[in-house]
């Protein structure tokens, strides 16, 4: 961090501290105790289903493990993944599937 000034990393953080600690009181302090309308309930609970893949895709699209070279294993994971997920709507026998996978694809190609 020799190209960073203090005060700019220290400013940066406090700044995004105070951001996002500001975007979680806006539903918790001062709407939490009102009912919220549907159209917004609704669209929140397709929140946790949006954060999985927006957290993975970026491991199968550019992997660091093979500094960003798209390669078979991590597709074929990510694809019965996501066959797993959408035929069994259960998330957990997706993810177990999906490891599973990718530790037999990794170990086929090498």
């Amino acid at each position: 961090m020799d190209g960073i000034d203090k005060t700019t990393l220290w400013t940066v953080i406090i700044l995004l501290g105070l951001g996002s600690f500001g975007l979680r009181f806006v539903f918790t302090g001062i709407i939490g105790d009102r009912s919220m309308p549907e159209w917004v309930l609704r669209h929140l609970r397709y929140t946790a289903v949006a954060v999985l893949p927006g957290l993975v895709a970026p491991l199968v699209v550019w992997p660091a493990a093979t500094q960003g070279q798209i390669d078979p294993p991590r597709v074929i994971a990510a694809l019965v993944t996501l066959g797993v997920g959408y035929f069994t709507k259960n998330v957990l026998a997706a993810i177990g599937l999906g490891a599973c996978s990718l530790y037999a694809a990794l170990y086929l190609f090498g």
